[in-house]
């Protein structure tokens, strides 16, 4: 009993999922836009039918009744209305049409009913007064199936002009009675029921067609969409290709090229951190490892000088100042790859903060005999978070002088138009390879690791550095020739605005 339920319960949830599917969406629109037209050409045949029919008994009844009212008139029934003749013409007339007629003279006296109904009584209505006056009346009563219609009954009378002319007459017609004829549609109404059914049998063909139709196309629009599921499975199941190749419409070839490229930058990424693993491990281990060897030189010798104990114990606290240096940089880089990082944003004078920090930096370009030049154009204050940009623009400050020459120079330049500031950092140093200069902003990466050991440093400053200015929605460019010198150009919105 409970396989049974499950199994009800599976068929039920499939098929929510196949109603919420694409195909079951094209299948929907094209049942709904194929039964649409054919509901309404449907209703038009019959409606159009129906006009014409009507149209055609009423003309046709209003002929047969012109004619025998030019009878009556001829053979003087409105003043005797005896004749067996003209009687059964109308009983006739009647019959024909599944109808009733009456005949009414001028006193509005009906004359004549062939339902024998009203003879001898009085018949006063709209359609009779109005047809007295000269206007004949034809209605048609859909719901009751019968066309009503009124015929004047009218003759000849010669009277003379107002201004009389010898051998001049005028002739006119006088109206002496009214024929009131109701006309039954049963038939009409009959062939309507008839039209209608063959005409709803062709409608639901057409619609089978159309359904069978719209999911032979559902399939073949959605099936190049499964195939590209097909594949990103595979290749998250790990055995799938590295680019997906799915012929079909325009829409589903951009899908599958957005699709190769984002797996193409997920490759990169997955390289990226991989080689990232590698970089760290290998910074960690490396003051540790000389640590160890240090500890353990100490731990093998006996009697050890104090001298050599005290020098080895420094080399020891370098390491790890060293390991603390990498550790929180790499605690710096965490904090700023998060999508929404902790900013502490307030309104800083980047003057004040740009000579805090040629401050703290010309001592050490001293050493080396750089001259240290700051230019600023104008006074700026932008909203940035003060310790991370003080740490980037440090970074590359310091950079500048730790790769410059002797005797060379720094130049620091602000500037700011309406919505940017701009901080560009210029040295005559040593400068940078061109096929390095895309991989610079890369942790862990050195352009010359030899010289970078005897210099110091990990590879993680312009990293953080890249990473502190986009968080304040900024960016970052270079341009060096390598034995010339390299030029950063920094560039931050005056004010932050975040995300929505």
């Amino acid at each position: 009993m409970k396989s049974e339920i499950r199994s009800i319960l599976k068929k039920i949830l499939s098929y929510l999922q196949f109603a919420k599917s694409l195909r079951f969406r094209i299948i929907v629109i094209i049942v709904l836009v194929s039964y649409i037209p054919t509901m309404l050409m449907r209703y038009g045949i019959l409606q159009n039918y129906e006009e014409r029919a009507v149209s055609l008994r009423t003309s046709e009844i209003q002929n047969q009744s012109t004619i025998l009212a030019n009878h009556l008139v001829a053979n003087n029934y409105m003043q005797d209305a005896s004749s067996e003749t003209i009687n059964a013409e109308l009983l006739q007339l009647s019959n024909l049409y599944d109808g009733r007629v009456l005949v009414i003279d001028q006193n509005f006296n009906v004359i004549r009913d062939t339902y024998s109904i009203s003879s001898g009584k009085t018949m006063i209505s709209e359609e009779v007064i109005r047809c007295f006056k000269g206007e004949s009346i034809s209605n048609y009563d859909r719901t009751n199936r019968f066309i009503e219609m009124t015929i004047p009954i009218t003759t000849s009378v010669e009277e003379e002009t107002n201004v009389p002319q010898p051998g001049q007459l005028q002739n006119s017609t006088r109206i002496i009675g009214v024929m009131l004829i109701s006309a039954s549609t049963d038939n009409i109404a009959a062939n309507m029921e008839l039209l209608d059914g063959r005409a709803m049998i062709l409608q639901w063909l057409i619609m089978v067609l159309v359904i069978v139709l719209s999911f032979i196309i559902a399939r073949l629009l959605v099936k190049p969409l499964e195939q590209v599921t097909a594949a990103i499975s595979d290749i998250k199941e790990g055995f799938g290709t590295e680019e997906i190749s799915v012929q079909g419409c325009l829409e589903t070839e951009q899908i599958v090229t957005a699709f190769n490229e984002v797996a193409g930058r997920m490759r990169v990424l997955d390289t990226s951190r991989e080689e990232f693993v590698s970089n760290v491990s290998h910074e960690l281990k490396t003051p540790i490892t000389s640590m160890k060897v240090l500890a353990d030189s100490l731990i093998a010798q006996k009697d050890v000088p104090i001298e050599l104990y005290q020098e080895f114990m420094v080399d020891i606290a370098d390491e790890i100042e060293r390991e603390n240096k990498i550790i929180n940089d790499l605690l710096s880089l965490v904090k700023m790859d998060k999508k929404s990082p902790d900013l502490n944003i307030e309104a800083v004078s980047i003057n004040q903060l740009l000579e805090l920090i040629l401050k703290r930096i010309r001592p050490i370009a001293e050493q080396k005999d750089i001259d240290v030049i700051y230019e600023s154009i104008r006074d700026v204050t932008a909203e940035v978070d003060e310790v991370k940009l003080t740490l980037a623009l440090s970074n590359l400050v310091e950079n500048a002088v730790k790769y410059n020459s002797e005797h060379g120079y720094v130049k620091v330049t602000l500037d700011a138009d309406h919505q940017f500031f701009t901080v560009t950092i210029e040295d005559n140093g040593i400068g940078i390879p061109e096929d390095a200069k895309e991989h610079i902003f890369e942790r862990f990466y050195r352009v010359d690791k030899s010289h970078s050991q005897q210099i110091g440093g990990n590879g993680l400053g312009l990293s953080i550095t890249r990473s502190a200015i986009l968080v304040h929605r900024g960016a970052i460019r270079v341009e060096s020739e390598e034995g010339k010198g390299t030029t950063f150009f920094v560039r931050i919105p005056l004010t932050y605005v975040t995300k929505s």
